[in-house]
């Protein structure tokens, strides 16, 4: 049931975020080519790499929900971090695109004309960019999404960029600051690196089996060794597949007991982390308590 609604609220977001990217991608281009404005070329430049990169993180949370399989039993999650990694180089690729014309027009100032078309395109963009963030983090939120997390990552910089653009068109009208012009598309572009770097680290984090953060871990042992008739709780690790959590634990228990009473124990455990964690698919094995044996704890 859950899996469904977070297919849904997923495919929701992904749509959204390709329409509304695409319409800016247009507003933009008028706007440009009626201004001049480097700033907002460097905007829509934005919006056009959202356009691919939105595409790109639909295909991959449709792909990411297949159901398991025998060829893939941990899912297809990890089509999402393969996405966010795309994702951050169409970033670095527009980046470097701003950057390039952001030196030429430093090296060649250019005027800027109809201020007022650049500024109304500009508010439409920045309301359109705000409700769809909205609905972005509302998803992230249900469905764990590394993928819609960083197409959000995108549109949290436009808002900003936006804002920077409406700055730098009103202080061009009143002031005649044509150099803001440049420095705003510039600064856009530095801030674009920056979030591909962040958005590289996490991908990368998940594709190589990073562990699952230190205080969600902490909450996951704190919630088994708090179970009925846990005695010890060792050797927990983890990973990472698009909303899903991998969780391998040992727990011990009274060694006198049947296998019988410590399988039916370590189901409870499971069905307490479940509670708070649905996403998580859990393995755990079952040791006597108090043997004296190699541990992965004692290792790392």
């Amino acid at each position: 049931m859950n899996s469904s609604r977070d297919a849904k609220l997923k495919n929701l977001a992904a749509t959204a975020s390709i329409l509304t990217s695409l319409l800016l991608t247009i507003i933009k281009a008028g706007a440009a080519f009626m201004t001049g404005s480097l700033s907002i070329l460097s905007s829509m430049v934005d919006s056009l790499s959202d356009v691919v990169s939105s595409a790109i993180t639909f295909v991959a949370v449709k792909f990411s929900d297949k159901p398991l399989n025998t060829k893939h039993r941990y899912g297809y999650g990890k089509a999402e971090s393969v996405s966010a990694l795309l994702q951050s180089a169409f970033i670095v690729g527009s980046a470097g695109f701003i950057l390039y014309d952001g030196i030429y027009h430093f090296i060649k100032p250019a005027q800027i004309e109809n201020t007022t078309a650049g500024l109304v395109v500009m508010f439409i963009s920045l309301a359109a960019t705000l409700a769809l963030v909205v609905l972005q983090k509302y998803v992230i939120k249900r469905t764990k999404s590394i993928a819609i997390a960083a197409d959000s990552l995108h549109y949290m910089v436009d808002i900003l960029s936006n804002s920077a653009v409406i700055l730098s068109l009103t202080l061009v009208r009143y002031l005649h600051l044509y150099w803001i012009d440049v420095m705003t598309a510039i600064l856009i572009a530095l801030y674009l690196l920056y979030n591909a770097w962040d958005i590289t680290c996490e991908a990368l984090g998940e594709i190589t089996d990073c562990e699952l953060d230190d205080k969600i871990k902490q909450k996951i042992i704190a919630l088994a060794a708090s179970s009925e008739g846990v005695m010890g709780v060792h050797d927990m690790r983890s990973r990472v597949s698009g909303s899903r959590f991998f969780i391998e634990l040992h727990l011990e228990f009274d060694g006198n007991m049947t296998l019988y009473q410590t399988h039916h124990l370590a189901e409870q455990a499971e069905e307490k982390i479940l509670k708070q964690f649905p996403q998580a698919q859990i393995i755990v094995h079952q040791d006597p308590y108090g043997v004296e044996e190699k541990r992965l704890d004692d290792h790392v």
